[in-house]
């Protein structure tokens, strides 16, 4: 989306416009001159830029003339992450450093015509992996969950590489030097992805104890507390602070689950899973563990390729949810989400 954008001055701006609703030439010039000095001439092409690129919207004429985000609904407003994170997280502007209670408002209708058309094209998963024959998908299988277990792990600072997950794994051989924990986190992502295949179509509507359960396995012997946190947390990295109430901690992860089993499109369900588990952070630890996990149960029960994030770096993934944390922007996850499934259509259970 922003390769058209030539500056990182552009790249700012257009961070800073999508982080009000509404702004000024003289308010921009104002924010901005502190880390990029400059005129008003200058300020207004590189707003010229992002307008042209479809990136901002523009209200009003002369001294009333005012930029918008893109998108009234926040979760579709685009942001740059490249430029974002150069702020340390004291630094970044306008974050929200609570839950943002009517989020549940904004939920609905997040993919655009394009994209909507892009998933009419994907391939069925049941019908893909029937045409392969039972051998050749038992192995495509084992080779999707190995990388999917690596590669999650990974996220989570595992020191597991692929080779090593893929003897453990297949072979039983624990790596050499690694932790109990770091076997324990490869061998709880297995048994929550064979549940997931097995019980598949339980995920098509939700319920707390099966979301609860998917915790628990990916929790299992990692000394992590099972069931809703009662004590507060932070995530490192970021001003956002969660919820700390058990009791209101319980009421949005039933929300959670409602709205996604309200939601009608299947990718719209997975991504809600995917970013709204982890920002309510209801458990001590593994919340994003538990929303990628998700993310896939939910596209296996509706017939959708599930995802391996194989080809994700860590930080990039890191990066999208702390901008939906801080600004309840949704773009950048779904543009990973998005092109994840298509790299599971690329690598896995191919017919030829």
């Amino acid at each position: 989306m922003f390769e058209t954008i030539l500056t990182t001055r552009q790249k700012y701006i257009l961070n800073l416009v999508s982080s009000r609703h509404g702004l000024k030439q003289p308010a921009l010039l104002e924010l901005i001159h502190p880390i990029y000095p400059t005129g008003k001439v200058t300020l207004l092409r590189d707003l010229g830029v992002l307008h042209k690129q479809g990136l901002i919207r523009i209200e009003g004429r002369a001294q009333n003339t005012t930029y918008f985000p893109l998108y009234s609904n926040p979760l579709l407003i685009p942001f740059d992450p490249e430029r974002y994170f150069v702020d340390s997280a004291d630094e970044r502007p306008s974050v929200k450093q609570s839950f943002t209670y009517d989020i549940f408002d904004n939920l609905h209708d997040l993919l655009l015509p394009s994209e909507l058309d892009s998933l009419k094209s994907h391939l069925i998963f049941s019908q893909s992996t029937k045409t392969i024959g039972q051998t050749i998908r038992k192995r495509e299988l084992e080779r999707f969950c190995v990388e999917l277990s690596w590669k999650s792990s990974e996220i989570e600072g595992n020191t597991y590489s692929l080779f090593e997950t893929d003897n453990l794994l297949m072979g039983g051989t624990k790596a050499p030097g690694k932790t109990p924990a770091e076997t324990q986190m490869i061998l709880n992502h297995k048994t929550a992805f064979d549940t997931i295949l097995e019980y598949h179509l339980d995920f098509k509507t939700l319920t707390s104890s099966l979301v609860l359960e998917l915790h628990n396995q990916l929790a299992h012997k990692l000394d992590i507390d099972t069931g809703i946190r009662k004590h507060a947390v932070g995530i490192t990295g970021t001003r956002y602070l969660p919820i700390g109430n058990p009791h209101q901690l319980r009421e949005y992860f039933d929300k959670i689950i409602d709205t996604i089993n309200k939601t009608e499109h299947p990718f719209e369900k997975a991504m809600i899973a995917g970013t709204m588990i982890p920002y309510l952070q209801p458990f001590a630890d593994g919340n994003k563990r538990t929303g990628r996990m998700l993310t896939n149960a939910i596209l296996l029960a509706h017939d959708y390729y599930p995802l391996s994030y194989r080809s994700v770096d860590k930080n990039t993934f890191k990066k999208a949810l702390l901008l939906f944390y801080e600004q309840n922007s949704l773009v950048a996850f779904k543009n990973l989400l998005l092109e994840q499934l298509a790299f599971s259509h690329s690598h896995y259970f191919r017919t030829n």
